[in-house]
């Protein structure tokens, strides 16, 4: 999983409320299990009409085509469970998810494949929607190990992050990479148990 630490890029604005996973990615879009080529399903059913005709959603206009920052609704994530809804975000090059809410369990997704996704009160979130909305001019910086995001004018909104996850997306760990830090510690530990109790290790 890759670092966060600090993030400049464009930031799109996404005012809708209740955006449930299937909106993020459609059911048809979950035959796989590579976290890869997801990008095209991504809010699939917001961006083509049932004729298969591209509409004008946010993510396809030139100004937001390389955004690495979501500022979106309340309740963002809600709905079934799918982690390929942050493998999509991430396919895409969406870095970091600012909401006023979270669905608990996508919430958690975001941090287990290196996406930040940040919780701020409502008057902040309009602001920073409204500096979404200035297209290609809408350039973002979020710091986390300062836990603050400066805005195109210079302001700074701060966040609060749980510690843990913090460290975590700051060094790239995964619940992979956590497991791999304690390898010596487990090596150990079977070593120390094959050799008091060698009959279980035994092949029959």
């Amino acid at each position: 999983m890759d670092k966060f630490t600090t993030l400049t890029g464009v930031a799109a604005p996404l005012p809708i409320v209740n955006v449930d996973t299937d909106m993020i990615i459609p059911k048809q879009f979950l035959k796989t299990i590579k976290r890869t080529g997801l990008k095209d399903g991504l809010f699939y059913e917001m961006r083509y009409s049932a004729d298969g005709k591209k509409l004008d959603f946010v993510l396809d206009r030139p100004a937001y085509q390389s955004a690495k920052i979501l500022v979106a609704g309340p309740n963002f994530g809600c709905g079934s469970s799918r982690e390929h809804a942050p493998w999509a975000l991430l396919d895409f090059g969406i870095r970091c998810v600012i909401s006023e809410s979270f669905a608990d369990i996508f919430y958690n997704n975001c941090f287990k494949n290196g996406i930040l996704p940040i919780k701020l009160p409502k008057e902040d979130i309009a602001k920073l929607m409204d500096d979404a909305e200035r297209g290609a001019n809408a350039i973002i910086t979020v710091d986390l190990v300062n836990q603050e995001i400066k805005g195109p004018d210079g302001g700074t909104v701060k966040f609060d992050i749980d510690p843990f996850r913090k460290q975590c997306l700051l060094e790239g760990l995964d619940d992979i990479g956590q497991t791999l830090q304690a390898a010596p510690a487990i090596d150990t530990y079977e070593s120390a148990h094959k050799s008091a109790q060698p009959w279980l290790s035994m092949s029959r």
